[in-house]
């Protein structure tokens, strides 16, 4: 028995997917929540397979795990660039999907998953597979990486030595989640150090002093 999670932001997208792995004898959902709720219960559900819905940017840069011992994730996503989709699989994403995938497509990908095996769409594939743009090659600018609204107030906190747990308390948001985005501020930033990345912010006006 294959024991999924489901994290998606729209209820109805959510129902969906529920109701598709319903109809699969080997699979048990475990849980189904908004993708912040569906992160922060995997500890507590323990599910064989993570399957996650993107689709918004945000949800992108939460689900790109950075601690060990996260289950297998399909991630469904209308983003297929080059570089998203490798960090993604460097970050423990075992299958990436376009989101118009059939029901088919979806139950093969958690089935291999669960298996260990990693699984690409052709889609998918043809973008990693695409000649790199020299602006790809090139030392990323930060300035063409946008923060997020909730990113930059992340990084303000951060900015007055609040720690993860303070800050997911003041923003009523999980530790996972607080994590997830401080991988993705980082990047973004070019950071790799908290202090970094509030040197990088206050140089860019994303924070005020």
């Amino acid at each position: 028995m294959t024991r999924v999670l489901i994290g998606a932001t729209s209820e109805v997208v959510r129902a969906g997917l529920e109701s598709l792995l319903a109809t699969v004898p080997t699979f048990k959902v475990v849980g189904s929540f908004p993708i912040g709720a569906a992160l922060a219960k995997f500890e507590e559900l323990l599910p064989d397979v993570l399957l996650l819905d993107l689709e918004s940017s945000e949800d992108e840069a939460m689900s790109l795990p950075i601690d060990s011992g996260i289950s297998p994730l399909v991630v469904l996503t209308d983003t297929t660039e080059n570089s998203w989709a490798v960090e993604a699989l460097r970050s423990g994403t075992r299958a990436i999907l376009p989101r118009d995938v059939t029901s088919e497509e979806i139950v093969a990908a958690i089935q291999a998953a669960a298996t260990g095996l990693v699984v690409l769409h052709p889609h998918v594939l043809h973008s990693m597979l695409s000649p790199i743009p020299p602006a790809e090659e090139s030392e990323p600018d930060p300035s063409d990486q946008t923060l997020t609204p909730r990113e930059i107030e992340v990084l303000c906190m951060v900015a007055e030595g609040l720690g993860n747990k303070e800050i997911a308390s003041r923003l009523g948001i999980s530790d996972h989640t607080v994590k997830f985005h401080i991988s993705s501020i980082f990047a973004k930033l070019g950071a790799s150090s908290r202090t970094e990345a509030v040197t990088v912010g206050i140089r860019q006006g994303l924070i005020m002093v």
